[in-house]
């Protein structure tokens, strides 16, 4: 006999769990709890199977009754309708994670945690405030090139270097999301030049050697904290970006060949870098290391040595010094060193190109690796401190002349 909607409702169980049939293998099943649930029985592929249709009240007598004719009309197709139920609830499943958000979370666990701790936190807050309230729900293959430019165009109209860096982001969550088989293709590289065009900022530098001189004598005369002064040095000496600089750790410094040694997570180009120590580099390290050697770090931040030095410690120092934003940097250390190892000290510009750690290739095309051309940009090394000193050197004994003189 058919159930009624009636005889569902009021269907009640005492001490045992209690099957109340429909016809066709539809029955709804009393729990000795008060919970009904609606089940269907069948066979298929000569065993017996069951299928769950929902509960009571959520899932009422007509609703069942069509969850029911649905699952007939697969059997008769040669379907299992409890195989395809699970199938489109896993799709669904995998439908609803397979979002922007998901995505790129997963990608920046995985694959940025060797960054910089500045990158890290730039890339999560441009996730976290300009993609997410935007993209972070919908599945990442069905996003359209037109929905990216839209949120794109409106973090441009805030700043254009924060839209390309958005936009760069978003490729290389695509790019991942490709090689875990959760995309197709990147939509980002359809975006070529649809952004206003950045303006290149150059960082400020000192590319005289009379006011490199001055600068010299400046930091030589610093009477900041043993750390800051050290870290001024060393930039001026080695000219490595202010990054790589103050994350430079102990265990990288190659004592027995005179080298700092960067591994690739740590660099730009993600390639492992060679950088030789002068005569003056080594002794600067050597005087610090009685201060610093016992932690990780060459350079600790003054609030505990399981961090590195600020990345405002040094651009802090200049400012005291009475160097201005427009006049050096914290970066202009490397154009400073650049310009003048070329066009005074007239050294090769490929060795130059190298020790900045550029991408430099060679006549085939190849990049060059971390040894190329070392023994020439050791002794490059070596003349460009010796050259640092000797324009301090002269400078500070002028200016004792001039301070007899004024007497």
């Amino acid at each position: 006999m058919k159930l009624s909607a009636t005889a569902v409702k009021n269907a009640r169980t005492a001490d045992k769990n209690v099957k109340l049939a429909d016809g066709g293998g539809l029955y709804l099943l009393l729990h000795k709890n008060g919970s009904k649930y609606w089940r269907y029985d069948y066979r298929f592929l000569g065993k017996r199977r069951t299928q769950a249709l929902g509960t009571y009240p959520e899932v009422s007598l007509q609703d069942a009754r069509k969850a029911h004719m649905d699952s007939r009309a697969l059997l008769s197709q040669g379907k299992d309708p409890s195989a395809i139920k699970k199938l489109a609830k896993e799709q669904a499943r995998t439908k609803s994670t397979n979002t922007f958000e998901g995505m790129a979370s997963e990608w920046f666990s995985k694959k940025i945690q060797d960054k910089s701790e500045s990158y890290r936190v730039r890339t999560l807050r441009i996730l976290q405030q300009d993609l997410y309230p935007y993209l972070g729900s919908h599945p990442i293959n069905e996003i359209t090139t037109q929905e990216l430019l839209a949120v794109l165009r409106r973090i441009e109209d805030r700043t254009v270097d924060i839209a390309h860096r958005a936009k760069q982001t978003v490729g290389q969550v695509y790019k991942y999301a490709i090689a875990v088989g959760m995309a197709e293709r990147d939509i980002s590289a359809d975006l070529t030049g649809a952004l206003k065009v950045r303006n290149k900022k150059h960082h400020a530098a000192i590319t005289e050697p009379i006011e490199l001189a001055r600068l010299l004598v400046a930091i030589y005369a610093y009477r900041g904290t043993p750390t800051v002064s050290s870290a001024l040095k060393l930039s001026a000496l080695l000219f490595q970006r202010p990054g790589e600089i103050r994350h430079m750790e102990w265990s990288e410094i190659n004592w027995i060949d005179a080298r700092w040694e960067i591994p690739a997570c740590k660099m730009k180009m993600s390639r492992d870098h060679i950088v030789p120590l002068s005569r003056q580099a080594s002794d600067e390290l050597r005087n610090l290391q009685r201060l610093t050697g016992n932690g990780a770090y060459v350079f600790p931040s003054s609030r505990g040595r399981s961090r590195p030095l600020s990345d405002n410690g040094i651009r802090t120092a200049l400012r005291t010094m009475g160097f201005s934003n427009e006049q050096m940097s914290p970066h202009g250390f490397r154009a400073t060193a650049r310009t003048i190892l070329d066009e005074v000290l007239e050294y090769r510009v490929d060795w130059i190109e190298h020790q900045l750690a550029h991408a430099v290739k060679d006549p085939t095309g190849r990049a060059y690796n971390r040894t190329s051309f070392l023994q020439d940009r050791t002794r490059m090394m070596q003349g460009w401190a010796d050259y640092l000193d000797g324009l301090r050197l002269k400078l500070g004994k002028r200016g004792a002349v001039n301070a007899i003189k004024a007497q």
